[in-house]
């Protein structure tokens, strides 16, 4: 029996320049910002340049780019998807019955293609929002498209844009074959005068000790007892990251082949509530609740609370740290409760 548990907060650290001296400072002026690495024990430790705001992973490049966040289907005939590989963050929540989608979102990456899209719900939305980004959907519910057209968030949506800036693939049938492109992301900003040069503020990050919890070399998340979305994460040694499985098989990029591989796993425990007829949903993300943080073959009991539209992990009260990689985040309905839709394995 799993113990009860709550989710995980990311907090938010600041970009701090530096320079040793006058001189320097001034040549230094014209360089790039240095990132910090935060660390919960000690707070700011050293400064990265180039540190990506949503992995903590540093490049050669200045990530200088927005957020963008696409909802991807995530029927079994629109597996496997194309871009999810390369996501810095995704959610996996219910939409409909008992269909789960994903909000995928991109900024240290910008895969050639993503997809299928699928179309928009608030709850969404409000996801979307906390990182800034540039939401990108086909279609929307009721709700969602009040938010979408009275200007709550800067959105492309395939129900303008299908066969010109979203493409159908011939090799699937709708739904489940809009794509859209990196290109045309960038081509549907530029035309609606999107400033797409503001990136999101830097979630917390820290390598530094052992990650402490049980061990959990297999984690499973059930939604509703439906195999065909059962989650199953797998730790891989090697690459010291979880590979993802859904009904068994691998998730993997349609493209590439390149395997979904996750460093932050978070299990966050919400209430959720039928609405309509026609099965949508009211998900509450404001009041915080149960969660699990799964990081480097380790489950961790953590509390999850809403810090300015993102679901952030606490323990004690304070913030706790990210391992430096791609985060997924897997919300159930708290009337299943952690225990009852959560099993892991040593």
């Amino acid at each position: 029996m799993l113990k009860r548990a709550l989710i995980i907060a990311l907090s938010s650290f600041t970009l701090v320049a530096c320079s040793s001296d006058k001189e320097i400072k001034k040549e230094s002026d014209k360089e790039e910002a240095a990132t910090p690495v935060v660390t919960e024990e000690t707070g700011v430790e050293t400064e990265e340049k180039n540190q990506s705001p949503l992995t903590g992973e540093v490049q050669e490049k200045e990530f200088t780019a927005r957020a963008v966040a696409v909802m991807v289907n995530n029927h079994p005939k629109a597996r496997p998807q194309s871009g999810l590989s390369k996501a810095d963050i995704v959610y996996e929540v219910l939409a409909e019955g008992d269909v789960t989608r994903f909000l995928a979102i991109y900024q240290s990456q910008k895969p050639e293609e993503i997809g299928p899209v699928r179309s928009a719900r608030d709850y969404y939305v409000e996801l979307a929002k906390g990182y800034d980004s540039l939401y990108v959907a086909h279609g929307y519910s009721p709700d969602a498209q009040e938010m979408l057209t009275s200007g709550f968030i800067d959105n492309l949506n395939g129900m303008k844009y299908d066969g010109t800036l979203f493409k159908r693939a011939s090799f699937r049938k709708a739904p489940h074959n809009s794509y859209i492109s990196f290109e045309h992301i960038q081509e549907g900003a530029e035309q609606n005068d999107f400033d797409m040069e503001r990136p999101p503020e830097a979630l917390n990050f820290s390598d530094k000790g052992p990650v402490s919890g049980e061990a959990s070399q297999s984690v499973m998340i059930s939604y509703n007892n439906n195999p065909l979305f059962n989650v199953v994460y797998e730790f891989n040694e090697e690459e010291g990251k979880y590979e993802r499985y859904s009904n068994g098989e691998q998730t993997i990029d349609y493209d590439s082949k390149d395997p979904v591989l996750v460093e932050n796993l978070f299990i966050v425990e919400a209430s959720h509530n039928i609405v309509d007829d026609a099965g949508r949903r009211n998900i509450d993300f404001e009041s915080g609740g149960n969660a699990y943080l799964i990081q480097e073959g380790k489950l961790r009991e953590v509390q999850w609370r809403n810090v300015d539209g993102r679901i952030l992990p606490f323990e004690n009260n304070e913030p706790v740290s990210l391992r430096k990689g791609s985060t997924w985040i897997n919300i159930i309905p708290s009337s299943e409760g952690l225990a009852g839709a959560v099993s892991y394995q040593e």
